[in-house]
């Protein structure tokens, strides 16, 4: 199976395909949200849904609330949630201020379309994300739809796919902000978007600012050109919560 995978990536980089997205749903995090007890995960920037799908395989079985703007990734989206009732979608983009804004769309179609301009550096490692075109889309405060999508007692992971915005996205959180339990954020490593967030700034946001431990670091965007990294992937969890070990909910028996 390995040798397979490798050939296959070896066959789209003849294509001349940037094979550039990570996807972190797995196992691994699974357990993680099982040890701390969450129930309920926002998916924000959930483009087709794949995150939410990975979890779904991997055996999380809590709520998902995912949140995607963009018209065509979002109804396939909705195509994936529909038959799951514990999962709904909102079409909306999240920020620090409510409203609407413009949307650059990415070649890819979702995953790197953002409300930033992109950068020479993200365009020239993989050149199909370009964008190709930009759209008007609503865009809330995480704190405007709090009530709306979460329940009381729910314990709630935010998993961040929004390019470049992750500081403003956590800044709208507001009052809330301690009521989250988790992130997920693809953290920059050289700047990719202009005006957004890099790597220290993003652990420091979370860690000190919201008071989130590391738990995870996960390789991410890497320039096939010269092997750089350019983006990875983090996930912190509030370890204030319950007692680690005592109890794993039936969503992720699964895989423990």
């Amino acid at each position: 199976m390995e040798n397979l995978l490798r050939g296959l990536r070896r066959l789209v980089r003849r294509l001349g395909v940037d094979v550039v997205r990570h996807r972190p749903g797995g196992r691994e995090l699974v357990r993680l949200l099982g040890r701390y007890e969450i129930d309920l995960v926002l998916d924000i920037g959930a483009h087709r849904g794949d995150f939410g799908a990975d979890l779904r395989e991997a055996g999380y079985r809590g709520r998902i609330v995912s949140f995607e703007p963009l018209r065509e990734p979002r109804a396939e989206l909705r195509h994936r949630a529909a038959l799951d009732d514990t999962w709904s979608v909102l079409p909306y983009a999240l920020g620090d201020r409510s409203g609407t804004a413009t949307l650059n769309i990415s070649g890819d179609c979702g995953p790197a379309s953002s409300l930033l301009p992109m950068l020479p550096r993200h365009r020239a490692a993989a050149p199909r994300t370009a964008y190709t075109g930009d759209v008007l889309v609503p865009v809330r405060r995480l704190d405007e739809v709090w009530e709306q999508v979460t329940a009381p007692g729910e314990r709630v992971f935010v998993n961040l796919d929004v390019p470049g915005c992750e500081a403003q996205v956590l800044g709208g959180a507001g009052q809330f902000a301690d009521e989250i339990c988790g992130v997920a954020l693809r953290a920059p490593l050289v700047p990719l978007y202009e005006g957004g967030t890099l790597f220290d700034e993003l652990l420091a946001l979370t860690r000190d600012g919201l008071g989130l431990t590391l738990m995870s670091l996960e390789p991410g965007f890497t320039d096939p050109r010269d092997g750089r990294m350019l983006r990875c992937g983090l996930v912190l969890l509030r370890e204030d919560g319950p007692a680690v070990g005592e109890h794993v909910p039936a969503q992720a028996a699964a895989v423990l």
